[in-house]
């Protein structure tokens, strides 16, 4: 019965980890998307942030075709305009990735 129990733990466990993905692109934000220009002549790092901070936009990762909203606002915004790997749970409906890390893509 310990073994049984101990298996079905596991198993949850993989599975959990299975539903993890990895995300490449870059940290942007949602009002701006994938192009930057609310600020002229202003870096899109300057841009990202003072879009966040002044309107109701978010820290998202473009991977070069959509816009993903993500769950952490905190640790994105050091890499705003950077190549990140996002690792976490995308939820379809949302469009929103459920942030476990995030790391500069070498």
């Amino acid at each position: 019965m310990k073994t049984m129990i101990l298996i079905a733990v596991a198993m949850a466990g993989g599975l959990t980890a299975a539903d993890h993905q990895t995300f490449t692109g870059v940290i942007t934000d949602t009002m701006c998307g994938k192009k930057h220009g609310m600020l002229p002549g202003q870096s899109d790092e300057k841009c990202i942030a003072a879009c966040v901070k002044g309107s109701s936009s978010q820290y998202a990762l473009y991977d070069g075709k959509v816009v993903l909203k993500l769950s952490d606002q905190k640790t994105p915004a050091k890499y705003a305009a950077q190549k990140v790997k996002v690792t976490g749970t995308l939820n379809e409906k949302t469009q929103t990735i459920k942030v476990i890390s995030i790391e500069p893509e070498n």
